[in-house]
């Protein structure tokens, strides 16, 4: 049996020092990146507008070139951002108002939807009267127990409430600015980093802005299609508050894949207890139907192109953006998530496609000496499988 392979003078293996250096080095990675998450963390109040300004920030720069060709910079900021929050309060009070007018109508079919769906239950599941209405109460009482503490949570949601008045003035300040002086905050951040760094950091910076650009430009069709057909579909159905539904849906296709799924189960669920479970099946044909198009069309068409992220990927961005910053961070993972792999492949200087095999990547001597190691391993298990099979004998 061949010994460990050691450098004169050692007594530890190479292998394990070479593991040891590369355990060292990694756990001084993991350190730095966890005081970095640290820090966002820890002003998470700041951080987060400064990401959502920048989103908007790319969504909203074409129709700031548009208006930069023929106004002064200044003036075209101030119209783009004044025009965004005109755009989203004519939204707000447009969802606002049909919900006023429906909700006594929505009322009424909620009502009788509840009493259709606890006929369907008695009817299907055997459950008395009697039976439903102990459920019911147990429900009643778990519900109140746990909100006993009112004041508290009424505490935490204010000072959520005044986090988010907060966060959405400070977004809306650096949107401003992002679009009047963008290109000279970029240039101030550069001549932060070392002279013989700042070429590949403005390089880098160019390649992340195009990818939020893309992504935005992508996404934003995306969530138009989406809305128009759930909408739609909603709208013929007759299910309550309709236009509320496919403003939902707009909004939440901005988290990729599962975004406009759970803003569509609102419209089944509005249909169910509204319309019936007939209606509510009707309308949950219509959102897997909208979403197979996006999937298999829309999505690879448009956000494949525009960025290179493989689908697990994303799932598991938007899982770690919703543990760490809840909804905000699902809305920024994907973007952040195409960001860190474009200028990661941009920095690493790595053009070539992915090979299919880990083997591939060795240089041809390595990969013979692998393959060498393997064949003699192989060929010791069968010798070891033999002999046990003698010695049973």
């Amino acid at each position: 049996m061949s010994e460990p392979h050691t450098e004169p003078g050692s007594a530890v293996p190479k292998g394990v020092r070479d593991a040891s250096e590369w355990a060292w080095r990694f756990l001084l990675i993991a350190a730095a990146l966890a005081l970095f998450g640290f820090l966002i963390g820890h002003l998470s109040e700041i951080v987060v507008p400064i990401i959502v300004a920048l989103l908007l920030a790319a969504l909203l720069h074409p129709l700031f070139w548009r208006l930069d060709q023929h106004l002064p910079r200044g003036l075209a900021a101030a119209i783009t951002v004044l025009g965004t929050l005109a755009v989203l309060s004519g939204l707000m009070t447009f969802v606002g108002s049909q919900f006023a007018e429906q909700l006594p109508d929505m009322t009424d079919q909620v009502g009788e939807g509840i009493d259709q769906i606890r006929t369907w239950i008695r009817d299907t599941f055997n459950v008395s009267d009697s039976q439903f209405s102990e459920y019911f109460q147990k429900a009643r009482e778990a519900l109140s127990n746990s909100s006993s503490d009112l004041g508290g949570t009424a505490a935490k949601f204010g000072l959520t409430a005044t986090h988010v008045v907060a966060g959405f003035f400070i977004s809306m300040f650096a949107l401003f600015f992002f679009l009047l002086e963008g290109p000279h905050i970029w240039a101030w951040v550069v001549r932060l980093f070392p002279r013989s760094a700042r070429a590949r950091v403005a390089s880098s910076g160019e390649i992340a802005w195009g990818q939020l650009k893309a992504f935005c430009k992508a996404t934003i069709l995306v969530a138009a299609v989406d809305a128009t057909g759930i909408g739609i579909g909603a709208a013929i159905l007759r299910v309550p508050f309709a236009s509320g539904i496919a403003l939902l849906v707009f909004l939440g296709a901005f988290v990729p894949v599962v975004g406009a799924l759970m803003s569509g189960i609102v419209a089944v669920l509005l249909a169910l207890v509204a319309l019936g479970p007939v209606q509510a099946l009707i309308m949950l044909g219509i959102v897997i139907a909208v979403q197979q198009i996006e999937s298999h069309v829309l999505q690879p068409f448009l956000l494949g192109r525009a960025v290179r992220v493989h689908p697990l990927a994303v799932i598991l961005s938007i899982a770690a953006g919703v543990i760490v910053w809840g909804i905000v961070g699902a809305l920024i993972a994907v973007p952040v998530a195409a960001v860190v792999n474009a200028v990661g492949h941009h920095l690493l200087a790595d053009d070539e496609p992915a090979p299919d095999k880990a083997e591939d990547l060795l240089p041809a001597g390595e990969r013979a000496q692998v393959d060498g190691e393997v064949a003699a391993a192989d060929a010791r298990a069968r010798q070891a499988a033999a002999d046990d099979a003698l010695g049973s004998e």
